[in-house]
């Protein structure tokens, strides 16, 4: 999910590139409606073209937009984004932006902040938390659209009469008590930003924090802790393939081996959605705390709408993303695409909660969700993470945190670690 092998991928983003380049234009020299391009990730569900549909159909022509679909892999969005925003290019209207990327953009001034009646627009109803990682510089540089956060999910069969684990050493304890062939957790621990949501989850989780919007370094007893747990998932109730698993390859062993646990977004659900057996058995929970009695504080994910700071019509482009994150629009993309919405109200739309029995775990997981750090050198600062806490199993936490501080405060210089 973040910047890894950038040389080797080289030659198919520049093919990607080309195709974008070439097919994107729009001609508003006839007189039509403003044509808007946003560039976002090509979401498989069809959420993201009723969504466009939508907003077409209901602007009464002032502007026509056109969905600019990029790869799903997010190191490959951000390149196609940032090569094109760095050479200026006033194609790109509007962007759908991974969580991660408000406090680089707005720092390289490729983005514009969101002000007067386009910032209330862009708080409205909003879940508070995900607006920690709208905000830079005490300024609101993109609209949350679209959101997502971890579950606990478990088989009943396997857990039997065991109660549901609530913190993370609970579910250490009772996956060993069923033993070593189903007593297991599945975890996102492969060297990508799955190991960077779980440790920042851990760290917020017990009370911490990696690193301060002022770039200071926090760390400290929490972050032990939280790589103390790590350690004891990887080495006493983790999966034999632990240090290479993301969400699909790890729900796939989860499902397929009838496994303990599982922590994982909400596509869990709807890929056992249309086996009714599969279903009955399939349960969840809020992600696990970290101290007992107190909450869990989950790495939320999702896509914000920023505004290029190249935008042809760039007042146009504000009331196209306003379209885009309206109501209407967040609830397609959640029906349609799995995606939930960020509007608050949303989560007592009695369609949404038909569709998602869990609606209001989500809501509660969120209201307590963290950001991770919201600095320019973000994606630095991540590959910082995975290079000192993978492979999970080989972690010893005194020490590799205290690596993990010396290398953190090199990568926030944008220094080689």
């Amino acid at each position: 999910m973040r910047r890894s092998a950038k040389f080797q991928t080289f030659a198919c983003l520049t093919l990607v590139l080309g195709a974008l380049i070439t097919g994107c234009g729009g001609d508003e020299s006839s007189g039509g409606p403003a044509q808007i391009n946003w560039y976002v990730f090509n979401e498989p569900g069809g959420g993201y073209d009723a969504a466009v549909a939508q907003c077409n159909k209901q602007n009464g022509g002032k502007f026509k937009i056109n969905y600019v679909k990029l790869p799903t892999d997010a190191d490959q969005q951000r390149e196609l984004i940032v090569r094109r925003l760095a050479a200026k290019d006033k194609d790109i209207d509007v962007i759908g932006m991974d969580v991660n990327w408000t406090a680089e953009f707005a720092e390289a001034e490729w983005i514009l902040p969101w002000e007067g009646a386009n910032e209330q627009a862009a708080r409205e109803d909003r879940i508070p938390a995900l607006l920690q990682a709208a905000e830079y510089q005490d300024k609101i540089w993109v609209a949350p659209f679209t959101t997502n956060t971890q579950l606990l999910w478990y088989h009943k069969d396997t857990l039997g009469n065991r109660p549901v684990p609530q913190t993370w050493d609970q579910m250490i304890d009772t996956a060993k008590q069923i033993g070593p062939e189903k007593g297991k957790i599945v975890v996102q621990g492969r060297r990508y930003e799955g190991l960077v949501v779980w440790f920042n989850s851990l760290v917020a989780s017990a009370g911490g924090e990696v690193i301060t919007e002022n770039g200071d370094i926090k760390l400290g007893p929490p972050a032990v802790e939280a790589a103390t747990t790590m350690k004891r998932v990887a080495t006493e109730a983790g999966t034999a393939t632990i240090g290479t698993d993301k969400e699909d390859t790890g729900n796939d062993a989860f499902t397929g081996g009838d496994l303990a646990f599982m922590v994982n977004y909400p596509f869990v659900y709807a890929s056992v959605a249309e086996d009714k057996k599969a279903l009955a058995n399939l349960g969840y929970a809020r992600y696990p705390s970290v101290k007992q009695g107190e909450p869990s504080h989950v790495t939320f994910g999702g896509i914000n709408l920023g505004v290029s700071h190249y935008a042809k019509n760039k007042p146009v482009a504000f009331e196209a993303a306003k379209c885009l994150a309206d109501s209407e629009q967040q609830k397609v993309a959640a029906l349609k695409g799995g995606l939930f919405p960020t509007r608050q109200a949303l989560f007592n739309d009695a369609e949404i909660r038909k569709a998602y029995p869990f609606a209001d775990l989500v809501q509660e997981t969120l209201n307590d969700g963290v950001p991770r750090p919201v600095l320019p050198a973000y994606s630095d600062i991540s590959l910082a993470m995975q290079d000192k806490l993978h492979p999970p199993g080989d972690i010893d936490p005194p020490k590799s945190i205290d690596d993990l501080h010396g290398a953190l405060e090199k990568a926030k210089e944008g220094k080689l670690f």
